[in-house]
């Protein structure tokens, strides 16, 4: 597909690439538009067009984050279910590898979200998030015990700091290795 709407989903794409870049090197607060748009090989103008400002760019990144870990870990759970996985704990426990292989992945994404200081609101915005997460997680885990609420936030926790603690590893072995003990605490928290 060529004209308008290509040039324009271009623009959009060149933008938050250049913004991940930026943001990751100066945080949100020192970056500069003209940094975006310099490195984006954008105007100023379409800046605003596609995202209206600096922190709609940054929730933008945000968004586009999340949005992968959650396809990410919902392909594997997938993936594992259509091989016949049906426990509901080792569902889980492939969706987590998925999401803390994504922190590594991705972790200049997730240390800039995880040093904070975004724009105004992005801490709701990060909360709101990561109660939508909880409430997917007690949908798989489904689990009729009493404490099925507190466990499945302590697992979710479990699961988010972890992504944390994996994406400032040094190098991919160490992040291998912490999310893999991570998973295996999990297994043990959840029986």
């Amino acid at each position: 597909m060529s004209g308008p709407s290509s040039r324009a989903a271009g623009t959009r794409t060149a933008l938050l690439t250049a913004a991940r870049g930026v943001f990751a090197a100066s945080g949100f607060a020192e970056a500069s538009i003209a940094d975006v748009v310099g490195r984006a090989g954008a105007s100023v103008g379409s800046l605003y067009h596609h995202f209206g400002g600096k922190a709609e760019l940054y929730l933008a990144l945000f968004d586009d984050y999340q949005s992968g870990q959650e396809a990410r870990a919902a392909a594997a759970v997938r993936s594992a279910r259509h091989q016949g996985e049906t426990d509901p704990l080792a569902l889980f426990i492939v969706g987590g590898e998925s999401y803390l292989s994504g922190c590594w992945a991705e972790r200049d994404l997730a240390r800039m979200f995880l040093a904070g200081g975004g724009p105004p609101g992005f801490e709701l915005l990060g909360r709101k998030r990561y109660r939508e997460w909880t409430r997917r997680n007690a949908v798989l885990l489904g689990n009729e015990d009493p404490f099925s609420d507190a466990l499945v936030l302590v697992l979710t926790s479990v699961i988010s700091e972890g992504g944390h603690e994996v994406a400032v590893c040094e190098d991919e072995q160490s992040a291998k290795s912490l999310a893999s003990n991570i998973l295996e605490l999990i297994a043990k928290i959840g029986r």
